[in-house]
């Protein structure tokens, strides 16, 4: 019987970015109805050398092979009529469009006319929903969902392409547990229709669950592949990482000793508030305290999160900052209060065709200039928060879009860093990050939180929350309902309670 031919195979492959290497000489070989995992750092390429194989990335060394023949994709579409889908770690829904219509993007059914079918439209991406198990509305406007929905709604749109490489960049990074599941039945039925699958993630947990075989990368360099059967989450961890970064490998691997503050001074507190998403919280954020707040997705954390900078409207309670009440009518108000927020999207408050020092001052610019902009003391401001975050690469002139999502994340978090906040609300800091950025984001909470701040740490992400918190609410369905405080905790009590 002969063998079944190689649906990808590249060998040799290098890429540079004006003089940065990304990728040298790498060799990738995925088989046929396999889920292969791909982890490692960020800007360790993985992600690059899945946009070249994507089509995205056009120039580079080497030669990619599809089903046997050699090709090199000249752009996206090329690739797509090759037979290969990617996820982005990045959502490219279209926000104004319904479900439907981006479930059948590029793929409309059509009239004898040549207009949209509509109706062959709706029912057509139903049946897709239906097949990947998520329960919406196909007329509903994709926007207004929420993120895990609108992850699910993309894969769905690549995996009804008939696509037989699938790519997939973090894709569970904005899914609840339950919504996990459902992905991962899909993949196993679609790998036993005999389509391939590379699975990008961080989360070590899910790449050891779907996956057939696992592929580290560092530095730009394949490290080992191997078969998941005969590897564990350390080993992962030493080839990704190395040694050190002990606090975090806890988090991925054992138990967590919390050590709250009951004796230090609240900072913020809430009485009882409510509103979209969320009803009747109350909890105290203290000084020189990381605060962690977790739950599933659609638990309301995120939602919480937004509401205490004055990105919605409370409906009841009271929010009171170093014992004052506070009214939050918008952002402005919260942030001459002295508090300061990072959202889940990294996309919603940087600038990607932007160098990376306008992106760090903008907050700043009404404190160092009132009448014209000073690109000299921007550059040095931003200068000591690149060193000191290190930030790779090291250069303020850098457009931010160049850089790894780590290193985004960096510079979100740079932009309040010149001028300390009373309170820093931080709205899932490490979603689609690696192992050693979470580590770098780790150390650059602690450092604030040993200057006094109040660090609320909302995530979706039982790691992130391990690692970061000193104490720990639980919310559920929109309300709090365990705190864990001056304890041991795990991932597996923390997963127990929510």
């Amino acid at each position: 019987m002969p063998r079944p031919v190689t649906p990808l195979e590249l060998k040799g492959i290098s890429k540079s970015f004006g003089g940065v290497v990304a990728l040298q000489d790498v060799d990738f070989t995925l088989e046929p109805g396999e889920i292969h995992g791909l982890v490692g750092e960020n800007g360790a390429g993985k992600s690059t050398l899945m946009k070249i194989i994507a089509g995205v990335h056009t120039e580079y060394d080497g030669t990619m092979c599809v089903a046997g023949k050699q090709v090199r994709h000249h752009s996206a579409r090329s690739a797509r009529a090759a037979g290969i889908g990617m996820v982005h770690q990045e959502l490219s829904i279209i926000p104004e469009l319904s479900v439907a219509e981006n479930v059948m993007l590029g793929a409309q059914p059509t009239t004898r006319l040549g207009l949209i079918d509509w109706a062959a439209m709706t029912r057509k991406a139903t049946d897709y929903l239906r097949e990947l198990g998520i329960d919406v509305d196909p007329r509903a406007t994709i926007g207004g969902l929420p993120l895990g929905l609108q992850q699910l709604v993309e894969i769905a749109r690549v995996l009804s392409s008939g696509a037989r490489i699938i790519i997939l960049d973090e894709p569970t990074s904005a899914l609840s547990p339950p919504e996990v599941e459902v992905l991962f039945g899909l993949l196993r039925r679609v790998r036993l229709g005999g389509r391939s699958i590379v699975f990008i993630s961080h989360f070590l947990d899910d790449i050891l669950r779907v996956s057939d075989r696992i592929t580290i990368f560092r530095n730009g360099r394949r490290i080992e592949t191997a078969a998941v059967a005969y590897v564990d989450k350390a080993w992962i961890i030493d080839r990704m990482i190395g040694a050190g970064h002990r606090a975090l490998e806890e988090s991925y691997l054992g138990e967590i000793a919390l050590d709250s503050r009951p004796s230090a001074p609240v900072v913020l507190e809430t009485q009882g508030i409510t509103g979209p998403g969320f009803h009747d919280v109350s909890l105290q954020a203290r000084a020189g305290e990381v605060l962690g707040i977790y739950g599933f997705m659609g638990s309301g954390q995120l939602e919480l999160a937004r509401a205490l900078f004055g990105k919605t409207r409370l409906r009841a309670g009271q929010v009171i900052l170093k014992g004052r009440p506070l009214l939050l009518r918008n952002t402005a108000q919260a942030r001459r209060a002295g508090i300061a927020f990072l959202p889940e999207s990294r996309r919603s408050m940087l600038f990607a065709q932007e160098p990376i020092y306008k992106n760090m001052s903008i907050s700043i610019l009404g404190r160092i200039s009132r009448l014209w902009l000073r690109p000299a003391q921007e550059r040095a401001i931003a200068a000591g928060h690149v060193k000191h975050l290190q930030i790779r690469p090291a250069s303020v002139d850098r457009l931010l879009g160049t850089l790894s999502g780590g290193n985004q994340q960096k510079v979100a978090l740079a932009k309040w860093l010149t001028h300390l906040p009373q309170v820093l609300v931080l709205s899932e800091p490490t979603r689609g990050m690696d192992v050693g950025a979470k580590d770098d984001v780790l150390t650059i909470v602690k450092d604030l939180r040993a200057k006094g701040i109040a660090v609320v740490v909302v995530s979706t992400e039982p790691e992130t929350i391990l690692s970061l918190a000193d104490r720990i609410l639980v919310m559920k369905r929109g309300t709090i309902v365990h705190e864990f405080a001056a304890e041991t905790v795990s991932k597996d009590r923390l997963l127990a309670v929510a």
